[in-house]
C-alpha cells in the first residue's frame, strides 16, 4: 500500500495543485513531484523502477513543453504517452527479444504455464493502449472540460486500472484454482 501511494505521489500533487491554481501550477508541482520522488529512492538506496525512469522522462519532456509553450495540449497527451510506451515495452520484449516481461515483473509471486504469461502480456499491452485511447477521447473530444479531464486523470484513469486489476486477479485465481485441480489426480 505504501509504494501505491508512493508512486501516486506525483499524480495526487498534480490535482491538488489543479484545484487551487491552474493546469500550469499543477504540471510544475509533478514534475517537481517526479523529481523529488528519483531523488528520494535514490537518497534511501531503494530501487528506481523502470516505470519511475519512463514516468519521470514523460513527465519533464511533455509537462516542459506545457510550461515552455503555455499549452496544456501536452499535458493532456502525457497519459496516453505513458502507457503507449508500457504497451510498446511488453509487446517488443515478448515479440522483438522473446522475453515476456510481466513473467519477469510477476514470475516470482506466480507459476503460470508460457501461453498463460503470453496472454498476460497482451491483455496488458491492450489494456494500455485502449487505456491510452480512451484519455485521448476525454482530453480531446469536446465533451469534456478542463476540470473534467483532470478528475478522470486523477481518479478515471486509476479506476480503470483498479478494476482492470481485479478482472485479472479473477482470472488469474480461476485459472489457478483450475491448475491446482488438475494438478492433483483424483483418489481411487
Amino acid at each position: 500500500m505504501k509504494k501505491l501511494l508512493f508512486d501516486l505521489f506525483p499524480l495526487v500533487l498534480f490535482f491538488l495543485a489543479f484545484r487551487f491554481s491552474d493546469i500550469y501550477t499543477a504540471t510544475g508541482v509533478a514534475m517537481a513531484a517526479s523529481v523529488l520522488q528519483i531523488l528520494w529512492l535514490k537518497l534511501t538506496s531503494k530501487v528506481i523502477e523502470t516505470s519511475h525512469w519512463i514516468n519521470l522522462a514523460v513527465i519533464v519532456i511533455f509537462g516542459g513543453a506545457t510550461l515552455f509553450f503555455q499549452n496544456d495540449v501536452f499535458i493532456r497527451w502525457k497519459p496516453t504517452v505513458l502507457y503507449w510506451i508500457f504497451a510498446l515495452v511488453l509487446l517488443g520484449g515478448r515479440y522483438l527479444m522473446h522475453r515476456n516481461l510481466m513473467q519477469k515483473f510477476m514470475g516470482t509471486h506466480l507459476v503460470l504455464p508460457g501461453h498463460v504469461w503470453d496472454k498476460l502480456n497482451l491483455v496488458w499491452a491492450l489494456f494500455f493502449i485502449i487505456t491510452g485511447l480512451v484519455n485521448l477521447y476525454v482530453a480531446f473530444s469536446g465533451h469534456f472540460t478542463e476540470s473534467q479531464w483532470v478528475n478522470f486523470k486523477a481518479f478515471g484513469l486509476l479506476g480503470l486500472m483498479l478494476v482492470f486489476v481485479v478482472a485479472q486477479s479473477l482470472w488469474l485465481g480461476r485459472y489457478l484454482q483450475d491448475s491446482s485441480d488438475n494438478s492433483h489426480p483424483p483418489k481411487s
